[in-house]
Order: structure tokens, then sequence, then C-alpha cells
């Protein structure tokens, strides 16, 4: 993850990337297509027992192997679980070929089979597959409405008003199916984006903090790093705001943050905790490269001013810790935080404007975790 961006992100053309919710995305497609083709089989079973539907022969056999092909290929995906891209694609052009098969089989396929049973994979297509994907499905989808409707018709025109009719209304579905996707996807990006952005100063938030807390607790562990916290607490900023009101000590948040925002490096989680608390968490290869980033950052909040030349300095406290196998990250890192704000309040004991570095955490034991609680 970069560093933060004082600006709110494009939520139209955010995309959710997470490898945990493609995961979860490809169980939902597996179990979601297990379930339409074992509903499938079990409606086009119906026919079997129904005088007068199939043709007699191979064609009846063919028919009942066809159903139990869609029982087996529904059990496939409840016992494996998860479905691709590329799976998803062949088995929806499988039901497409599928749809022929019953079409050979039917004794009146204008009566018993018609294209709109190709509503199936058409929705499924849109649900689950990409543009491009769902394009080649579309376009499969009119092919094979053709090729099931041309031995009921002596009429090209007759055939052609046909296919299209049932082709553009199954593509017309797809297509309004895919862009409701899309913009379902757009509003849960943005519903989570809003949740780990801080609306004032465009900082992320202490939700993020705490979900960046496995990430560099994890990476600090294999590159063999440490981790530091700084606490940011702006100097008489209740004066600011009594003096000069609320509007001009927003804007001087807004505008360290943005100065600040240019200071961290790309791999920093930056964040606003509360009122004028901000914290920094990095790795660093040692105390003094730690001490070093403080001091960048110290600067960085004397330099923001607002649009009225009202500006702000800061107490800077900071604590440097290394992560241990075992250790519960999210724990950590408050404990790692407090000792940072410990130091940032001897800060401004000793006249503010100012880094103070915290003595190195301890670790604490089960029982004093449990007394402290």
């Amino acid at each position: 993850m970069t560093g933060p961006d004082v600006r709110a992100p494009d939520l139209a053309t955010a995309t959710p990337e997470p490898a945990t919710a493609h995961g979860q995305e490809h169980r939902v497609a597996a179990l979601t297509l297990a379930v339409l083709l074992a509903t499938g089989a079990l409606m086009g079973s119906v026919n079997l027992v129904v005088d007068g539907v199939l043709r007699e022969g191979a064609a009846r056999w063919a028919y009942a192997g066809t159903m139990l092909l869609l029982l087996a290929l529904a059990a496939s995906l409840v016992a494996r679980g998860r479905l691709g891209p590329g799976h998803t694609l062949a088995l929806v052009l499988l039901g497409d070929l599928i749809y022929l098969v019953v079409v050979l089989c039917i004794e009146d396929p204008l009566r018993y089979a018609t294209p709109l049973m190709l509503l199936f994979p058409a929705l499924a297509a849109a649900w689950f597959l990409e543009a491009r994907a769902l394009t080649v499905h579309m376009a499969v989808t009119t092919a094979v409405c053709l090729a099931a409707l041309w031995p009921s018709y002596d009429s090209a025109l007759a055939l052609g008003v046909q296919v299209g009719v049932s082709a553009c209304t199954l593509n017309g579905a797809a297509t309004s199916v895919f862009l409701l996707r899309r913009r379902v996807q757009r509003l849960l990006v943005a519903t989570e984006t809003l949740t780990q952005i801080d609306p004032l100063t465009g900082l992320h938030n202490r939700r993020y903090l705490v979900e960046q807390a496995d990430r560099l607790w994890r990476q600090a562990r294999r590159d063999g790093t440490q981790v530091c916290a700084m606490v940011l607490d702006l100097d008489h900023f209740k004066r600011l705001n009594d003096e000069f009101g609320h509007a001009v000590g927003d804007a001087v948040l807004s505008a360290v943050a943005t100065s600040l925002a240019a200071a961290v490096r790309p791999a920093d989680v930056l964040a606003r905790i509360g009122g004028e608390e901000l914290v920094v968490l990095g790795s660093v290869s040692d105390a003094a490269e730690a001490g070093h980033l403080a001091e960048r950052l110290r600067s960085a909040v004397a330099r923001g001013h607002g649009a009225g030349g009202h500006g702000v300095t800061a107490s800077i406290g900071l604590a440097v810790t290394r992560p241990v196998d075992g250790e519960e990250a999210v724990a950590a890192l408050w404990r790692l935080v407090d000792e940072a704000d410990g130091a940032m309040y001897r800060a401004k004991r000793e006249g503010r404007d100012r880094v103070a570095t915290a003595g190195v955490p301890r670790a604490r034991s089960p029982r004093a975790e449990e007394t402290s609680s």
C-alpha cells in the first residue's frame, strides 16, 4: 500500500483488489453455478416422464445423459469450492452447448425448448464474467439461437426476426445485470473507502491504521527491520481554535495534513486518530533512521500554513520496536503507540516543537495484560 494522499480517491474508477475478496468471489461463483446447474437438471428431468416431449431412441438416452452431466458438474463445483474466471467462462459456454443438445432431443423445440432457457448461462455470465469474456458469451448466445431455431423456420426473414428477438432479449438482460453488478461493486468500494478516510483532512483514520498492523508487522519480521510509531500533537491548537475560530483551525489542520503527506515515505502509514493528533507508522532499520524521519515530519508541520497564514508546530513522540514471531500485531501496535504517546507528552513538557524518544518497549506478560484490562 502506498502512502496516503490527502485527496479522497476517485471512487468511480476504484476497484477492489484484495486476494481475499477474489477468493470469496470465486467461491460464490462456484456455489451459485452449482445451484443453477442442479436446478436446470432437475427441471429438465421432468421431460423424461412426460409423454410426447422427447424423441424416442438415442435422443432420450442422450437427453438423460445430459441431465446427469449437469448434476455431476454441480456436485464437482460444490466439492471444489472455488471457480476461476476461465472455468466460469467454460461452464457458461457449456450451458449454451447443452441447450443445443436439448433442442436436438425435443420433438417440438419451439414449444418445449425456447431460447429463454439460455437465461441461466446468460445471467451467470453477466454476474461473474468481466466485460471481454461476457462479450464472447453474448456472441456465442446469438450463434446458438440461430443454430437452435434454424430447423424450425422455412423463411429466412422469420428466422432472422426470431433470432434477433431472442438474442436481443438474452443479451439485453445480461447487459443490464452486468451494469448493475458494476454499480454495486463501485458502491461497495466507495463505502469501504469512506470508512477508512478522515473527511476533513483526507488522511487515513484509526480503522485503516488497525487494518495495516498485520502487514507492517509481517513485513518487518520478514525483512528483519523495526517498526516505528510517531505520535504528533499540534501545539496550542485549542488556543488557535478559540482565538480565530474552528474554520481557521480546520484550514491549518488540512494544510498540516498536506505537508505531512508529502513528507512521509510511500510505504508509511499516516493517519488522523482524533482531534489534532496524528500517527505515522513505518519500517526503519534502526532508531537513528526513525529519529531523522521524525525530525523531517516536525519540520513539515511547521511549514504547513492555512489560507490566512496561520500555522502551528508539533510535539512528536517516537517509539521503536522489533516485531517477534507469535506477536499479535494489533495489540503490539497499540502498545507501541502508547509508548510514543507518552514520549509526545514529554516533548510537550520539555518545550514543544520537538521530538522525544521513548525507551525500548518491554514485552508485557499475559498476567500484566489481564491486570491492565
